[in-house]
């Protein structure tokens, strides 16, 4: 076992065996970073009869001087069972997988303290946990081919054994929702629904506004991309999605009109779009190909889906 110095307050130590307790796989990092994402909580998992989750800062929690560094937390779940005055006394080490060596970095306070979680506090962690520059150096083996694994011992415990496995995935196949309102002239109905597409391992939907909806009805066409049977996400699950929403225009390809955007999508936000997607007047205009043969085409396209796979 080689012991890698550093500040007295931080122990960084290698070894060969993985965490006992829960390992956190992410697949194309830098698109997780390009989402903006301030942090990523992983799905709970329990240890020692009490439910956990890790907590990730991919660029660094800055509210505690963690600028510059990856910062990783853990945090106490599903405490309101628990007495008032309940309090939770554990030891724990961070983990990171040096892919090139097959060795595990592991990562905790000096003292080998115990930290109390309790009410007031149900979050302890590490803000400078690894500078981004070491995490993102190729040789040192922790962001090889833009994946990397983070992993959590809590003691004492006994093996979970679990494993998430969170993935960005660009250019997902089937990634292209087409809806083709005919008859729209004679189209009665506040919105039509298209047919439910599978893209990455999550189920989506356009809704069309054809006549505007809300305060732009008469006015506009207005577009929804809807994650379907968002409900049944686990609690604090997100998906994320980088999407087009598009008009073509068939008789000038130039003219086609297209809205860009990101959201990480939630159980309780699971709608997004334009309610000023397009102006009927400009919708309508027959000399242009919006609508043609008294048919509207409309597209959803996603570019980028994250997807996650529980290993149990």
């Amino acid at each position: 076992m080689e012991e890698i110095l550093t500040k007295p307050e931080i122990r960084r130590v290698t070894r060969d065996l993985p965490p006992a307790h829960y390992l956190f796989n992410i697949e194309s990092f830098s698109l997780l970073v390009k989402t903006g994402v301030d942090y990523y909580e992983s799905d709970a998992f329990e240890v020692g009869g009490h439910k956990w989750r890790l907590v990730l800062y991919p660029d660094g929690n800055k509210k505690s001087n963690g600028s510059g560094f990856i910062s990783l937390y853990l945090q106490i779940e599903e405490t309101d069972h628990l007495p008032r005055t309940w309090e939770v006394n554990v030891n724990f080490r961070f983990f990171v997988l040096d892919q090139i060596r097959d060795k595990y970095l592991t990562v905790e306070e000096g003292d080998g303290a115990i930290k109390r979680f309790y009410q007031m506090k149900t979050e302890w962690g590490i803000a400078q946990f690894l500078s981004l520059a070491h995490f993102s150096d190729a040789s040192k083996g922790y962001l090889v081919d833009d994946s990397c694994t983070f992993g959590v011992e809590i003691f004492v415990i006994k093996h979970t054994g679990k494993l998430e496995c969170l993935s960005m995935i660009q250019q997902p196949a089937n990634n292209t929702i087409t809806f083709k309102l005919d008859n729209y002239s004679k189209s009665y109905s506040d919105y039509y629904i298209s047919d439910v597409q599978t893209i990455g391992d999550s189920k989506w939907k356009l809704i069309v506004y054809p006549r505007g909806k809300g305060l732009w009805k008469g006015y506009s066409l207005s577009l929804f991309l809807e994650l379907v049977e968002a409900y049944q996400l686990p609690p604090k699950r997100k998906v994320y999605a980088e999407y087009k929403l598009r008009v073509k225009d068939r008789y000038n390809s130039s003219n086609t009109k297209e809205f860009t955007a990101t959201y990480w999508f939630t159980a309780s936000s699971y709608q997004r779009g334009n309610l000023y997607f397009l102006s009927l007047w400009e919708l309508q205009d027959t000399s242009k190909g919006y609508i043609v043969n008294d048919s509207l085409v409309v597209e959803a396209v996603i570019t980028m889906v994250s997807k996650v796979k529980l290993f149990l």
